[in-house]
């Protein structure tokens, strides 16, 4: 283990044992803020400090056993060998959990998101491509037991879609999905090509968190423009009658979203004002990024051709993801929801960042 990761995890033990006194002593108030606030950094700091504690024992027994492995009996000898391979396998996994450990938390992992899938160039093509990556994600989705809403869609000429946004309901769909912002380029044979030539297309994405009400983005009322029409999905008869469909303009950024799935204008108002808040914290996330760094690994991009996080080559069978150099020859395994050996690599590079940021 690194110094400086041990020293970090060492202050961490000794404040864990601070709080632990400061909530035994009798005159702190049971019901108190500072009680809550305590109580909440207690249990923030226990798994750290006791699997630091559970380390430090494990060092303590690989001393041990390297004494023993230098016993003057044989057999001793061969015990104190086997011993160390034993105790070293254990330490080298609880490094590798401790260090994880101490990952700041993205407070909105466990949340759910919005999907967002525009096309980009390549025209027609491109508008098919969004309707691949939906069904790839729909899919991935749907094994994970996830649960995906329409919000919106504005559906290509011929086939998939010029723009959709989705609404994915599920226990860490943030934290798997957040690495596929950014423009997937995609790389065949169209079914309209007669001369068999392969064409390039793009698509960007976007996944925001969804916002819980305790962290809301305060939005006053004069800042909105909110537009009503009616729906062009489905819904028989109904679309015809009402103007059930929402738009939202929030006006000092220029951001705008609609929402038209639901049947009630008041549902769809309200997934639209969930959406502008969504956006409006990315846009605010995006702005202090590009404050710390010129450039960001997962922006989402203009969509232009020569900017890709990923390439979807379908003559070769091949999938390269650009950010963590992976290439895989399965991809029609991932084109149908099959992202465990793509989503895996992203969330191990971007741990192995933070690691080196702590340092």
């Amino acid at each position: 283990m690194r110094d400086s990761i041990r020293r970090r995890l060492a202050r961490l033990a000794e404040r864990y044992e601070e709080v632990g006194r400061l909530l035994a002593d009798p005159a702190l108030p049971g019901r108190s803020d500072r009680f809550r606030e305590l109580s909440i950094e207690y249990a923030r700091l226990q798994p750290v400090a006791v699997r630091f504690g559970a380390f430090v024992a494990l060092e303590r027994d690989a001393r041990a056993a390297s004494e023993l492995a230098l016993d003057a009996d044989p057999q001793m000898r061969m015990l104190g060998a086997d011993e160390q391979r034993s105790v070293a396998t254990r330490l080298a996994a609880a490094d590798a959990e401790l260090q994880r450990l101490l990952i700041p938390r993205d407070p909105h992992d466990d949340g759910n998101i919005f999907l967002e899938i525009r096309a980009g160039a390549g025209g027609d093509e491109a508008a098919i491509f969004a309707g691949d990556l939906l069904r790839m994600y729909t899919r991935y989705a749907d094994a994970q037991g996830w649960k995906v809403e329409l919000l919106s869609e504005s559906r290509g000429e011929h086939g998939g879609y010029r723009e959709i946004i989705c609404r994915i309901v599920g226990q860490g769909a943030y934290s798997r999905l957040k690495f596929e912002s950014g423009t997937h380029r995609v790389q065949r044979v169209p079914a309209t090509e007669a001369q068999g030539r392969v064409h390039t297309s793009t698509c960007t994405v976007a996944i925001l968190p969804e916002l819980a009400a305790v962290e809301d983005v305060p939005i006053a009322d004069a800042d909105l423009r909110i537009d009503t029409y009616r729906s062009s999905g489905a819904g028989g008869q109904h679309v015809n009658k009402t103007d059930s469909a929402v738009r939202i303009t929030h006006l000092p950024s220029g951001i705008v979203v609609e929402c038209q799935d639901e049947r009630s204008q008041h549902k769809n108002r309200a997934r639209a004002l969930a959406l502008l808040k969504a956006r409006l914290l990315q846009a605010e996330r995006d702005q202090q990024a590009s404050a710390q760094a010129a450039t960001r690994k997962l922006q989402v991009g203009t969509g232009d051709r020569s900017e890709r996080i990923r390439t979807y080559n379908f003559p070769q069978g091949r999938l390269t993801d650009h950010r963590v150099e992976l290439t895989l020859y399965r991809l029609e395994d991932v084109i149908n929801g099959d992202l465990d050996e793509v989503l895996g690599p992203l969330a191990r590079e971007y741990e192995a960042e933070q690691l080196a940021a702590l340092e």
